[in-house]
């Protein structure tokens, strides 16, 4: 039987989901505890009512004034210390939905209470993801069904940059994920594509981290799992400006990392020119129409090419630079008289659309031709080649970034659909998620990203988004999301509704988490979860490897 540390408080309402329990002199409760309370029946039969400590509070029973505080210490006033914590009810075997009774025993939940406390017993064996620990150090676990997309799927995780430590969190899912078993005969297939969008410090994920000591290798153990790095990594990174063949355009990682780009084949064939355009599916702008008339010319193009060596023949012109191509699309907007040209091209726009539609083109060139060219090794990224595909991206300009994220998305997507199989699984990961779905506002980008949401769950692709400040991502992105994560958030982000799943407690405490902290919200579990994490066990950044 678990200890007994405080009883059901008489003073104060007690309902079918909330009560206060005064607090044993010699005990203690803080935030996040787990109890339970039984209560017998006219019927004879007992229910358990499980909770989690969502508030605590202490005071001088008997003072009528604040400077009572100083008589009562000296012991010329009489008066009792109280402390009490109010509980919210999480879970009732068997539900009977009525009050716990003033006076009854609470306790502070074993193992087992604990699992039925936060509904881990419902779960089905081997379906439990560990998650982290509880301040009490035990496990705590996510509902797989929740994320492999069974019964919902996608993880959001919000916080302040630097300090929630965001992406960290983001890859220990992912690495438990990978070594944790739960993912069953899936478990070598599962395959993870993330984007290194700031910093490096994703670009080590297979090498030790020489600062994990004793103390948080003992975490790891705890939570059944290895700490090791990943296994299975591919690195790739930007094509170098200029020669193709020079050194991956990396400041740290100088081995061990391929590049990517895209020949100009795969850029006119794949119809990849939407994703230059930050704006294309704003409602005020007129352009778009021009996006889609000259995407669907390059594809023609492409198609009549009988050039293999990347370039693309438009007329009597081989094109072997983006910046060429960008100039061939111009002279068939624009010819030397400066009016619309070819109405396949311009669909009968007005001048100033096609001005707009080509200063956004040419605004796109210095970022990305040395991406986009004929010798590039084409659309060469290989998701199946290794268990976790990193893609370095953090060096480049904006443009760049949201190019290499939609292509790659929209490949994969387009994959997925073909094949009509949901398998093998694929984990997404990606930070920075309010500027490539910001609210508010319409991009080639963002569909792909809502795409991924809405329907990627049916096609075996998961989203991993992190953000520091989830009201300015699309609501619907996070709204799809099953499992919700909170870090350290700023006091005016924290009151934001896209936070009203967290109590005003938990919003409170978000402000002042420590790194390696966060809130988890699950469907299972009817309140948000506190739970604390290890440090990386893979370097961060070239001063962690071994």
């Amino acid at each position: 039987m678990s200890d007994v540390v405080g009883r059901v408080l008489g003073t104060e309402d007690a309902t079918p989901l909330r009560f206060w329990a005064a607090v044993e002199p010699d005990s203690q409760l803080q935030l996040d505890d787990i109890v339970v309370t039984d209560r017998i029946l006219p019927s004879g039969d007992t229910i358990s009512m499980y909770g989690v400590v969502n508030q605590v509070r202490a005071r001088h029973e008997g003072a009528r004034f604040d400077s009572d505080v100083f008589l009562i210490t000296q012991g010329i006033l009489p008066a009792e210390v109280s402390e009490a914590a109010r509980i919210r009810v999480t879970r009732v075997v068997p539900e009977t939905l009525v009050p716990p009774l003033p006076g009854t025993e609470v306790r502070r939940a074993d193992e087992q209470e604990r699992a039925k406390a936060l509904a881990f017993d419902t779960v089905e064996v081997g379906r439990l993801l560990p998650a982290g620990l509880s301040r009490a150090g035990d496990p705590v676990y996510l509902d797989l069904d929740f994320v492999d997309g069974t019964l919902g799927a996608h993880i959001n995780i919000s916080g302040i940059s630097g300090v929630a430590t965001k992406t960290s969190y983001a890859t220990f899912l992912l690495y438990s994920l990978f070594n944790s078993g739960v993912l069953g005969p899936d478990d070598t297939a599962a395959k993870g594509l993330v984007f290194n969008v700031k910093g490096e410090e994703l670009l080590f994920l297979d090498h030790d981290n020489a600062d994990l000591d004793d103390e948080q290798r003992g975490r790891y153990s705890a939570l059944g799992l290895d700490a090791a790095p990943f296994r299975s990594v591919s690195i790739s990174v930007p094509l170098p400006r200029g020669d193709a063949d020079a050194t991956p355009a990396t400041i740290a990682r100088r081995t061990g990392a391929s590049t990517y780009g895209w020949t100009i084949t795969d850029f006119c064939s794949k119809e990849l020119l939407p994703f230059l355009f930050l704006d294309a599916e704003d409602a005020n702008q007129q352009y778009p129409v021009v996006v889609q008339a000259v995407k669907a010319q390059l594809a023609k193009c492409a198609d009549e090419s009988t050039d293999a060596d990347g370039s693309v023949r438009l007329e009597d012109t081989t094109v072997r630079r983006f910046s060429e191509l960008v100039a061939m699309i111009e002279s068939k907007l624009k010819p030397d008289n400066g009016e619309p040209g070819d109405p396949l091209w311009t669909r009968h726009t007005t001048k100033a659309t096609l001005d707009a539609f080509l200063r956004r083109l040419h605004a796109a060139v210095p970022h990305v031709e040395h991406l986009i060219r004929a010798d590039a090794p084409g659309d060469a990224i290989e998701l199946d080649s290794s268990r976790v595909t990193v893609v370095d991206i953090h060096q480049l300009h904006d443009r760049a970034k949201y190019f290499v994220v939609g292509a790659l998305l929209r490949r994969t997507l387009m994959a997925r659909e073909l094949s009509g199989v949901a398998t093998p699984l694929l984990f997404v990961l990606l930070d920075e998620l309010n500027k490539f779905a910001p609210r508010g506002s319409n991009s080639p980008i963002k569909d792909i990203l809502m795409d991924v949401a809405q329907w990627g769950r049916s096609l075996g692709i998961v989203l991993i988004g992190v953000q520091q400040t989830a009201s300015e991502v699309e609501h619907r992105l996070v709204a799809n999301s099953a499992v919700r994560v909170v870090g350290r958030l700023d006091s005016a982000e924290a009151e934001r509704e896209q936070y009203g799943f967290l109590s005003g407690v938990q919003r409170q405490q978000a402000t002042i988490l420590m790194p390696g902290s966060v809130y988890l919200s699950q469907p299972r579990v009817p309140t948000p979860l506190f739970v604390e994490f290890p440090i990386p066990a893979w370097a961060t950044d070239s001063a962690e490897v071994e």
